[in-house]
């Protein structure tokens, strides 16, 4: 039975310094975040992301800024998030028509195997005119 616990307990702790290993400083909150920004056609979403535990002490990505538009017609700002190997839908955080700027507030829980990304489109239904998406979980060594 000892033997169980303490292969649990090196088991926990070596998990536990790999998720630490893997969240680079860059991407730690605390102070300003790393700034992103994708634009298409009239519109333009840009802010800052960054790394914080919630109160559980769960890691999350925080993504926040502003999706501006000008002109006639709408649009939207779309995530995507994958867990390991298994992507999750294309999901709408914001949009906005004519001309005008919303907010942008994105929560994602975050782990070692965690990618997301972000697109702007045209229009407010779908991901079938948008920019390419961009990585909203790489971040700068350093």
């Amino acid at each position: 039975m000892r033997t169980r616990t303490r292969t649990w307990a090196v088991t926990a702790a070596t998990a536990a310094a790999l998720i630490a290993a893997a969240t680079p400083a860059s991407a730690a909150g605390g102070g300003s975040g790393t700034p992103w920004s994708v634009t298409h056609g009239t519109a333009k979403a840009e802010g800052e992301r960054r790394l914080a535990r919630n109160a559980s002490g769960v890691l999350q990505l925080h993504v926040e800024g502003k999706l501006t538009h000008t002109g006639e017609g709408c649009s939207s700002v779309w995530t995507q998030f994958q867990f390991d190997m298994a992507p999750g839908p294309a999901r709408k955080q914001a949009q906005v028509c004519g001309d005008g700027t919303v907010d942008v507030s994105i929560r994602g829980t975050y782990m070692p195997t965690t990618t997301a990304r972000l697109t702007v489109c045209r229009g407010t239904v779908n991901t079938s005119d948008c920019t390419q998406w961009a990585s909203i979980t790489h971040w700068t060594v350093g």
